[in-house]
């Protein structure tokens, strides 16, 4: 039997694509789905806890959730952050003792870690002005003034623990968005907290690549005998927690 599978549930019908998604169409408005649709994906998910094994994102899907994670925003775009998708089952099995024996680590189809990089410095800033100026076809020159202000308030006016603290909140962004992704896409994920950072570090070779581990957020499908995908989802009144001013 082929474990590699796309869900019948997913929203293919409900997001039918545009003809194209690329740079042909910037600025046109996307097809989009209503409010009772959104709040059903978002209704539907919840922090999975038993992952089936034998189920596999299909090609397609976990591509756009890769493509998700590039399109996730960030302080000024400059995206502070790697995520490093673990593949190798054999690692996989060496994370589990590092996230408090959580087996979804080793048992959903794919396992995101979701990093900062360490030592941000002028470098980081030139790269990304370069990039502005590769993809839009503007010169280095014209961004001078965004570039004096990267400096003087990322580099220049925080400490190393302040930009680390700064890039760890800018991740958070990127988690969010895949969760809602995945939600979209009807595949389950967790966000996990509940492991050893350094541990993942030594495990990755991360330190190697100026990398530092964050949080994990594991994507597939629920398996059967996860009782949690039954129940009621715990959230306070929206009058309790939006508030006007």
């Amino acid at each position: 039997m082929n474990t590699t599978l796309e869900r019948n549930e997913t929203n293919t019908e409900l997001l039918k694509p545009a003809q194209t998604h690329g740079l042909a169409t910037l600025g046109a408005q996307p097809r989009t789905i209503d409010r009772d649709q959104l709040l059903a994906r978002l209704n539907w998910r919840y922090a999975t806890k038993k992952f089936d094994h034998r189920r596999k994102i299909g090609a397609k899907h976990w591509s756009a959730l890769e493509e998700a994670l590039v399109l996730t925003p960030s302080s000024a775009g400059l995206q502070p952050w790697k995520f490093i998708v673990v593949t190798d089952p054999a690692t996989r099995e060496k994370l589990v003792p590092a996230s408090r024996g959580q087996r979804q680590i080793a048992d959903a189809s794919h396992l995101v870690v979701f990093t900062v990089k360490k030592d941000l410095g002028e470098q980081d800033i030139d790269t990304y002005i370069n990039r502005i100026a590769d993809v839009r076809g503007v010169s280095t020159e014209s961004l001078a003034n965004f570039r004096s202000m990267l400096m003087k308030g990322i580099i220049h006016g925080m400490d190393e623990a302040a930009r680390t603290n700064w890039a760890t909140h800018q991740v958070y962004i990127a988690l969010g968005n895949f969760l809602t992704s995945a939600a979209l896409l009807g595949i389950d994920a967790c966000p996990m907290e509940g492991i050893e950072p350094a541990k993942y570090d030594e495990i990755l070779d991360l330190d190697k690549q100026g990398l530092r581990t964050v949080v994990v957020a594991a994507a597939g499908y629920r398996a059967a005998a996860d009782n949690y995908a039954t129940l009621k989802k715990v959230r306070f009144p929206k009058e309790e927690v939006l508030l006007s001013v």
